[in-house]
């Protein structure tokens, strides 16, 4: 039975950055008006970030959070809302009680969008190693290290404790995240061939869509300097993030939530709208100027964002190719879309935020299928132009040969990319027919004459930029 004593208690699995700047934030200002009806608890269910945890725990989960506006204005604000953080341990013993507690209703996690392991057609991609090895080890009775081996265990352990129905609620960029983290899951216990598991999932968790926004650079040493220097508190968890703020949520909670509408979260019917505004808006324009300034010498988005011919490439991306698919007259968008690029791009254009190229081109391999490939699907379908977009995968490609020849000056990351696959495309003959033929990136438009055609000329258009500033 659940203790009325205590909050009710979001248990969030992956305690990065993210979530301290965004839904840490929200429950926060609900707490500060009053209402204290929920807590958080979180920790990871990988070994990393191990000083921050650490941090955390010794400051009873709170944390300082710097925010900066577009025109560089500073502000501190101390976040207690995470009233537990637990230390990692291989069996995740920590999480796996506290999300097997009845006072727990809602379980939410951020992971990157390869972290789902899903392919084109939304089946788990079983190549993955990490989702065997975590198959094989729930078998012997350990959680493994993918969020579907956690949330198995996690839940598992709940029903066992009949602890009640649970909500199991995205917090990142992934495209349909409820609906589509919520088949993952089901295949991955089909597979593991647990039917009464499978059987309680079903029954007893909800898995809302929703649409999450700020921008949250990896924290530096200077932010905890002027940290301390504002707040006169030398805080080993400050984290620092834009001002700028958005949660999105479909009100589709199983076991009840906070009142977050009261602090500015849109609870709405369907998350779609918003969904493909900010993926394709943002999250790819995000992409097409961390690849774009890389290949020129920038380390920063801002960078980038503010030289004249890159911002050119995203704003003609969105205006030209972007906006006449997601607004038209049988499908008009709730938003206003010209503003809303104009404030994402001024966003970006913050030099105070210091966000890094590096942190923003990862995983390319899973975002030209996920933010990219669906605008050339839908101009294609209705025989329009591709070649403002083709300009972002092809600065990937461009982008992909500086990585394979060593010549990336950061470490680039990609849990979707087969790096064997990558190298062969960069060594083909044809690098831009072998990248148009690949099947994870383009599904099937792989080898469409439309798309190679409108990527050679996109590609020779990413070669004049760089040899132009190389002149």
């Amino acid at each position: 039975m659940p203790d009325t004593t205590k909050p009710l208690l979001m248990l969030h699995l992956g305690l990065g950055s993210f979530h301290r700047a965004h839904q840490a934030v929200y429950l926060h200002q609900l707490q500060q008006t009053g209402d204290r009806r929920w807590a958080l608890a979180g920790g990871n269910i990988r070994p990393d970030m191990a000083e921050t945890i650490e941090a955390l725990i010794a400051q009873q989960g709170a944390y300082t959070l710097e925010t900066v506006t577009p025109q560089g204005e500073r502000s501190y604000t101390r976040i207690t809302s995470i009233q537990t953080v637990v230390r990692h341990d291989p069996m995740l013993s920590g999480l796996i009680r506290l999300g097997a507690d009845a006072n727990t209703r809602i379980i939410s996690f951020t992971v990157t969008e390869a972290g789902y392991y899903l392919d084109a057609k939304d089946k788990l991609d079983l190549n993955f190693a990490d989702l065997q090895a975590d198959l094989d080890a729930l078998k012997s009775g350990k959680p493994g290290s993918t969020i579907y081996g956690a949330l198995t265990a996690i839940l598992k352990a709940r029903m066992q404790a009949n602890a009640g129905p649970v909500t199991l609620l995205n917090c990142d960029n992934l495209r349909h995240n409820g609906d589509r983290s919520r088949s993952g899951l089901l295949q991955f216990l089909e597979l593991l061939g647990d039917a009464e598991l499978l059987a309680w999932v079903m029954a007893h968790t909800s898995s809302p869509n929703a649409m999450v926004d700020r921008i949250t650079p990896r924290p530096t040493a200077e932010v905890r300097t002027r940290v301390l220097a504002a707040t006169g508190i030398d805080d080993a968890a400050a984290l620092m993030g834009e001002s700028f703020i958005q949660w999105v949520i479909e009100d589709h909670f199983i076991a009840g939530r906070p009142a977050w509408e009261t602090v500015g979260v849109e609870m709405v019917e369907s998350v779609q709208a918003y969904e493909e505004a900010k993926i394709r808006l943002l999250n790819a324009t995000h992409s097409c100027i961390a690849w774009a300034g890389t290949l020129v010498g920038y380390t920063y988005i801002h960078e980038g964002t503010l030289d004249a011919q890159i911002r050119q490439f995203a704003f003609d991306y969105v205006t030209n190719d972007v906006i006449p698919v997601l607004d038209t007259p049988e499908h008009p968008c709730p938003l206003n879309l010209p503003t809303y690029r104009d404030v994402v791009l001024d966003r970006f254009g913050n030099p105070a935020i210091a966000d890094t190229n590096q942190r923003v081109a990862m995983d390319g391999f899973s975002k030209i299928p996920g933010f990219i490939a669906p605008t050339f699907r839908e101009r294609l379908a209705r025989n329009e132009s591709i070649d403002s977009v083709a300009m972002l995968p092809a600065l990937f490609l461009a982008y992909l040969q500086r990585w394979h020849a060593g010549q990336i000056s950061y470490t680039y990351q990609d849990q979707a990319m087969d790096p064997a696959v990558a190298h062969a495309i960069c060594e083909s003959a044809d690098p831009v027919a072998a990248f148009c033929a690949d099947l994870p990136l383009w599904g099937n438009l792989a080898n469409d004459p439309r798309l190679l055609s409108a990527m050679r000329a996109a590609f020779a258009r990413v070669q004049q930029f760089i040899q132009g500033r190389n002149a």
